[in-house]
């Protein structure tokens, strides 16, 4: 019979694992109701006398909000898709928090950028093939001979002999290579479904003045066409 310690050491792997397959296919939670309003400390972003320097090719849209010109942001998006098995998600907030400070009324959407297909499928037969081993390993001399097999295999003995090393093992080098294929990298920012900044592209992050230097000019862009479109359409 087996021990405690034998016990611990395979049912806390089983465990483990089936709280990984419970967190794969469980359905994702509901997205939370966008408000208008923004938290006080957002506006206490305060840019130093370096970085107001550096914003000088950008539009002043400072000026325009303080001279009560209205939200600048409205009617503008910002789209920032990012890897979030790659640990993006506080960066993705921080320029979220920012851009919604710098642009009063901007609608900032924050989404996962999902790998490639066969990256995607192939991280759903990593639990399947994590759990056919362990069952393998413990269960085997009444699975073989239900598969016709009258006598087990010989490396099912090797597997066997070290079966709690094998079932760590196999847990570990499971969950190493799902995380890896559930992985995209990106960190990719659209303004008004322009790409502003990619960085599968840049192979780097953006600076906070760096990014929003990029919308501003975007949005800066968008009024000029929308205002030579009216003046087409009034001519």
């Amino acid at each position: 019979m087996m021990d405690r310690t034998q016990l611990l050491l395979v049912g806390l792997p089983l465990f483990l694992l089936c709280s990984d397959l419970f967190n794969l296919f469980a359905p994702p939670p509901p997205k939370p109701a966008h408000h208008d309003h923004h938290h006080n400390h957002h506006h206490n972003y305060q840019p130093s006398k370096t970085q107001s320097t550096i914003q000088q090719p950008s539009p002043d849209f400072t000026n325009h909000a303080a001279s009560g010109a209205g939200a600048i942001g409205f009617g503008n998006t910002v789209n920032i898709d990012f890897c979030a098995s790659c640990s993006y998600r506080g960066t993705a907030v921080t320029m979220k928090n920012m851009l919604e400070t710098q642009f009063p009324g901007i609608n900032v959407v924050l989404a996962n950028y999902p790998p490639p297909l066969p990256k995607r499928v192939l991280s759903k037969l990593v639990p399947v093939v994590q759990i056919g081993v362990m069952s393998i390993v413990l269960a085997g001399e009444h699975i073989f001979p239900r598969l016709g097999y009258a006598v087990p295999p010989p490396w099912y003995y090797s597997l066997r002999a070290n079966r709690f090393g094998t079932i760590s093992s196999t847990w570990l080098l499971g969950n190493f290579l799902q995380s890896f294929l559930q992985s995209s990298g990106a960190f990719e920012v659209y303004c008004n479904g322009e790409m502003v900044f990619s960085k599968l592209k840049e192979s780097r992050f953006p600076g906070e003045i760096e990014l929003k230097d990029l919308v501003a000019r975007r949005i800066a862009s968008s009024r000029v066409v929308d205002g030579l479109g009216g003046a087409n359409w009034s001519s």
